[in-house]
C-alpha cells in the first residue's frame, strides 16, 4: 500500500514523532497506522532504554493546581541540560506530569520505590482472596500476580494509564518524549496537596 502525505501527517499529530520516522513506519506497517504507531513506540522505548544511564543533574520543579486550590501538586523531573529543562516541550511534559499526578494521586514513582513488605502484604491478601475463591495454590499464586500488576498500574505514577490518553502509560509517554528530544528524562520525586488530608 502506498504511504500517502496524508497518512503521515496523520500519525504525526497523533505520536508527535518526525516526519521521518513516521513515514518509515507507516512502510514497515505496510500502511496500518495503529501497526505504525506500536512500531513507533517500540522505537521510542528503545532509544529511551539506551538513553536511561545517562545521568540527569538538570529539570525542573513544575507544578499544577486543581481548579479551585482544593488539589495542588508539586513535581521534580530531571534532564540533562540545562538547554533542554527550557525547552517548551520538556516544560509542557512536566506540566502533563503535574496533572496526572493531581487527577491519579499515586503513591510512587515507579515499582522500585513501593517497599518490599507492602509487595509481599499485597501479595499475601491476592493469595488468600484467590483461595477463598476455590483456586488452587497455584493458580492463586498466578492470580495474585496479575492482581499485583494491576496494584502497581493504580499506585506507581510511571505504571499508571496517562490521564489525557490511557492507551500510553506515564512511563511510555516519557520514552516517547526522550526519543524525541534525545535526552534521558527521569521523574524524581512529588507531593500531592489535597486540602483537608493529612
Amino acid at each position: 500500500m502506498a504511504v500517502t502525505t496524508e497518512m503521515v501527517k496523520e500519525l504525526r499529530e497523533r505520536t508527535g514523532a518526525g516526519f521521518v520516522d513516521c513515514k518509515k513506519a507507516l512502510q514497515e506497517a505496510g500502511g496500518d497506522i495503529e501497526l505504525a504507531i506500536r512500531k513507533l513506540r517500540e522505537k521510542g522505548l528503545a532509544k529511551a532504554a539506551k538513553k536511561a544511564g545517562r545521568v540527569t543533574k538538570e529539570g525542573i520543579v513544575g507544578h499544577y493546581i486543581h481548579a479551585g486550590g482544593k488539589i495542588g501538586v508539586i513535581v521534580e523531573v530531571n534532564c540533562e541540560t540545562d538547554f533542554v529543562a527550557r525547552n517548551s516541550e520538556f516544560q509542557s511534559l512536566v506540566k502533563d506530569i503535574a496533572m496526572h499526578i493531581a487527577a491519579s494521586n499515586p503513591s510512587y514513582v515507579k515499582v522500585e520505590d513501593v517497599p518490599e513488605d507492602v509487595i509481599e502484604s499485597e501479595r499475601r491478601i491476592y493469595i488468600e482472596q484467590a483461595r477463598q475463591e476455590g483456586k488452587p495454590t497455584h493458580i492463586a499464586e498466578k492470580i495474585a500476580e496479575g492482581r499485583l500488576k494491576k496494584f502497581f498500574e493504580e499506585n506507581v505514577l510511571l505504571e499508571q494509564p496517562f490521564i489525557k490518553d490511557p492507551s500510553v502509560t506515564v512511563k511510555e509517554l516519557i520514552a516517547q518524549k526522550i526519543a524525541k528530544i534525545g535526552e534521558n528524562i527521569q521523574v524524581s520525586r512529588f507531593a500531592r496537596f489535597k486540602v483537608g488530608e493529612k
